[in-house]
């Protein structure tokens, strides 16, 4: 399907200067955001997310049986959204949660690269789904974004959302930190939404420059253009780098100010992090809280 053509309908990404200032707006405006109430629903936000090398059937069981541990262990506080893991480990976390309101997500496509053939992607995702993810996170084909292919990196998001169920959520992530400027950015959330996204996310956190304000405002923006003409409302992530209460803020605020407190749900907002659960937990409690 040709999908470019539909990128003219839609106004100018915004230039570097108005999204440093908006930027700098933004985060004075995050110092209100600071409290536990916006902590909160901060961490009930976040993909609880390990992606190593290094992870296996037993430290995954181990890291979602903490997640499951938690409603016992904080039962005043909402829990994470879902946890994110590899393809192979699906079954392992449905095994440990079962039983829970906890999700499953799935990073799947030829996750973080996107550098295998569309066939391969499409069952990688199709056999996660099987398996049981209730959510997909894929990578938007950089390499052909960077080399202005739009309608080949677009139909490949259409291919694989037709690998996956209706009520599958499926996250792309534009790979923010590697298209560097708005207007690459806010093209490439708008063709993820037009290909079906249900969320845009910024970053594998695979690279050098992951989640940003600047990439969030833009994506942000694209989302509010894309529901003002469309009537459908697409999510926003941040993942990478988000290590901090005050980081978890600033972004619940960027999507406060751009796309309004109707956004600020877990259908609708997450936060893709690891290090940034106990950091939300400590701010939340008034201590040093180390539990995952």
């Amino acid at each position: 399907m040709e999908y470019a053509n539909h990128l003219k309908e839609y106004g100018p990404a915004p230039s570097q200067e108005r999204v440093a200032e908006e930027v700098a707006r933004l985060r004075k405006a995050a110092e209100r955001n600071r409290n536990p109430e916006v902590y909160k629903l901060c961490y009930s936000a976040i993909d609880l997310t390990t992606l190593s090398c290094n992870d296996s059937v037993e430290s995954v069981s181990e890291f979602a049986g903490k997640a499951v541990a938690f409603y016992k262990e904080f039962p005043h506080l909402p829990n994470v959204a879902s946890i994110c893991i590899y393809p192979p480990f699906v079954e392992t976390v449905g095994v440990a949660i079962d039983g829970t309101d906890l999700r499953i997500t799935s990073v799947a496509g030829g996750f973080p690269s996107s550098q295998t053939f569309l066939e391969v992607k499409a069952l990688e995702v199709a056999m996660a789904v099987e398996n049981g993810a209730d959510e997909v996170d894929i990578v938007l084909n950089v390499g052909k974004m960077l080399q202005g292919h739009y309608d080949e990196a677009a139909n490949e998001v259409e291919a694989i959302r037709a690998e996956t169920d209706p009520d599958v959520v499926l996250k792309v992530i534009i790979e923010s930190g590697a298209l560097k400027s708005p207007d690459l950015i806010r093209k490439a959330s708008l063709l993820s939404m037009f290909a079906g996204a249900d969320f845009v996310k910024t970053s594998t956190g695979k690279t050098d420059v992951s989640a940003t304000p600047e990439a969030a405002f833009v994506m942000c923006e694209a989302i509010r253009d894309y529901h003002a003409r469309t009537g459908r409302k697409v999510g926003f992530k941040p993942a990478g780098g988000v290590r901090t209460a005050e980081d978890a803020a600033l972004y619940y605020t960027i999507v406060e100010e751009v796309l309004g407190r109707e956004w600020l749900t877990p259908e609708l907002f997450r936060i893709g992090a690891s290090s940034a659960a106990n950091n939300l937990l400590s701010a939340i409690e008034g201590r040093d809280v180390k539990f995952f």
